[in-house]
This record gives C-alpha cells, sequence and structure tokens, in this order.
C-alpha cells in the first residue's frame, strides 16, 4: 500500500524524485523475487532438506513447552487442511515423549490426524480445539492452552505422510502458481515502464517551460 501511494503520488503531483524512487523499489523487488525464484529453483533438494528438519524438529518437541506452542499448532492445521499425518508416516508420532501413554502401549497422535470423514464420527472432532480452528469452529480454547488432545493410532486416522500430501498439492496447483506469480512480475514490470514513461515526459514539459522563460 506504502509503495502503491509513493507511485499515485508522484504520478499526480508530477514529482520525478518520487516516480524514480517508486521505479527503484519496483526494481528491487523484481530483482529479489526473480534471485528467489532461482534460488529455490536450484537449490530445491536443499530447501526440502531444511523444511523436513524444521517439521521434524516441530514433531519431536510437540507440546514440551505449552507456552510456544505456536508452531506446533501450525502443524496441527497443516495436517488438518492436507488431510496427512506426520512427515514421512503417522509413525513419526510414535516416539513423542509427550504422546506416550503410561497406561496402555497403544500408540497416540495428535487428533488434526483423525480422519472422522471415514466415519462420520464426530465425538472425536469435538475436540478439536486448537486456536487455528477457530474458524471452523465458533468454540475454541484459549491460545496456548494445556490441554493435548490425542487419539489412539489404531483408529481412523491419515495414513499419508505430509511429505506426499503437500507434494500433491504443489503439483496439483503448479499452473495457478506460476500463473499467479507471471501475473504479479509483469504487473510488476508494467508498473516500471509506466514509472519511466511520466519520468521521460516530466523531463520533456520542463525543458519546453525553460524554453519559454
Amino acid at each position: 500500500m506504502g509503495l502503491a501511494l509513493l507511485g499515485c503520488v508522484g504520478a499526480l503531483k508530477e514529482l520525478r524524485c518520487l516516480l524514480g524512487l517508486y521505479f527503484g523499489i519496483l526494481l528491487l523487488l523484481f530483482a529479489t523475487q526473480i534471485t528467489l525464484g532461482i534460488l529455490i529453483s536450484t537449490q530445491r533438494m536443499r530447501l526440502e532438506r531444511r523444511v523436513k528438519d524444521i517439521v521434524m524438529e516441530t514433531i519431536q518437541n510437540y507440546r514440551s513447552r505449552p507456552e510456544e506452542s505456536a508452531a506446533e499448532e501450525s502443524w496441527d492445521y497443516v495436517q488438518f487442511q492436507l488431510r496427512c499425518c506426520g512427515w514421512n508416516s503417522p509413525r513419526d508420532w510414535f516416539s513423542i515423549p509427550s504422546l506416550i501413554s503410561n497406561e496402555s502401549e497403544v500408540h497416540r497422535v495428535p487428533c488434526s490426524c483423525y480422519n472422522s470423514s471415514a466415519t462420520n464420527d464426530s465425538a472425536v472432532f469435538d475436540k478439536l480445539s486448537f486456536p487455528q480452528f477457530s474458524r471452523l469452529r465458533p468454540l475454541a480454547r484459549p491460545r496456548h492452552s494445556t490441554d493435548l488432545c490425542v487419539v489412539p493410532a489404531n483408529s481412523n486416522i491419515y495414513n499419508e505422510g505430509c511429505a506426499r500430501s503437500l507434494q500433491k498439492w504443489l503439483h496439483d496447483n503448479l499452473i495457478s502458481i506460476v500463473g499467479i506469480c507471471l501475473g504479479v512480475g509483469l504487473l510488476e514490470l508494467s508498473f516500471m515502464t509506466l514509472s519511466i514513461f511520466l519520468c521521460r515526459n516530466l523531463d520533456q514539459v520542463y525543458d519546453r517551460l525553460a524554453r519559454y522563460r
């Protein structure tokens, strides 16, 4: 919004300094986007390993510090939306200290792994009260709640890991993502061209005014 306001004021007031600043910021932004695209394309494997390390660390430290649960809540939301469990498979959750039950040897997983649509059972779904689910359900526990919602791993849970689900999502939406990126890039190029055109016209106007003095 600030950048758009800068361009609008420069065009309306015919100020070359603002138009030049607008062009420079747009050029820097466009170059940054191109650089990021090249880095993502060339360092894709390294980026995937880094994302995996972050996710596995989040799973290993799941709800170990309830006051700092933003990463865990975000991962729960990813599992809920992508209908997946764990990074590679639900087995990623089996050795997590906070999910191990002393009462039985049954492995447990977070409630975000529960596939309620498989049995149309809303009993477990009613326990889903993570703050990030507040958009889906009006009743939600307060943020940083110490309550832990888990279900047995032998119940109806998603058997597919989120790594594969994420790859499917990217593959299915690749055309849309590329189209949006190209559209934004072309829009930025058109605005840069327009700002340069205005700057050149302003120079001609100033030259004409100088001749008539």
